[in-house]
């Protein structure tokens, strides 16, 4: 098999509140209907799809984990720099999302930090 694309499909309780996060990021906005609002996230276009989370668990028939207590996956964004790793963070505190991890250095030649959107999805930005 070859899939010709792959998305990651979250899940969120207040779509205005997810599209103003997300905005104030920088993210590029990919559409907004009553049951989802989505972007494209870095240079390849990656596309994030936030849905209500009743709607997506209909459409799945499956059990969506709470992202405030637990995770299944961790989304990395690369920062060119310790300056830019430093801006992620406080850009993510004005646009209302947790800081996890103060951004620290790590491991040999890390620097980086943990966010929380308002739902609970994880980001690692790091510089290398």
């Amino acid at each position: 098999m070859n899939p010709k694309m792959i998305w990651a499909n979250l899940t969120v309780s207040d779509l205005d509140r997810t599209t103003k996060f997300y905005t104030a990021l920088g993210f590029k906005p990919n559409g907004r209907s009553d049951e989802l609002t989505s972007f494209f996230a870095g240079g390849n276009n990656f596309i994030m799809h936030f849905f209500l989370k009743d709607k997506l668990k209909a459409n799945v028939e499956i059990e969506i984990s709470d992202a405030h207590i637990a995770n299944e996956i961790i989304f990395t964004l690369s920062a060119e720099s310790k300056d830019e790793v430093n801006e992620w963070e406080q850009e993510v505190q004005n646009a209302g999302g947790k800081i996890v991890s103060k951004a620290k250095a790590f491991g040999a030649g890390y620097y980086g930090l943990v966010f929380a959107d308002p739902d609970g999805h994880k980001f690692n930005v790091f510089h290398m």
